[in-house]
């Protein structure tokens, strides 16, 4: 009986130290997991300022008074004057117009208005 018990014994503190051991690599991976976590929230709030930034940054180069100011100074475009614009309402006409005069048309139309 005596040898019984000392093998049970054994096996006891074998199980013991298995259980252990995996409480210490669960907790092990539990921290890794959770630092991964902090690193993954520290990344996604930084991700968050710059997207702010970049959409200030772009209502900032989309203001019409700065893409004016390139049209005029960059690429020497100017307001056509009161007798260049003419109105046509797409209805009227016997010749369908190309797209882009279409659409200059409709502009120089809704901006004399």
């Amino acid at each position: 009986m005596l040898r019984n018990s000392g093998l049970l014994n054994g096996l006891l503190l074998v199980a013991v130290v298995v259980c252990a051991l995996s409480v210490v690599t669960s907790q092990h991976k539990a921290r890794k997991l959770l630092n991964e976590l902090q690193k993954e929230k520290e990344q996604a709030e930084q991700m968050e300022v710059e997207w702010g930034q970049l959409q200030l940054e772009q209502s900032t180069l989309t203001t019409s008074a700065r893409i004016e100011k390139i049209a005029v100074k960059q690429l020497q475009m100017n307001m056509p004057g009161s007798g260049q614009i003419r109105i046509v309402r797409i209805g009227q006409l016997e010749q369908p117009l190309p797209r882009p005069l279409v659409r200059t048309l409709n502009l120089s139309a809704e901006k004399a208005q």
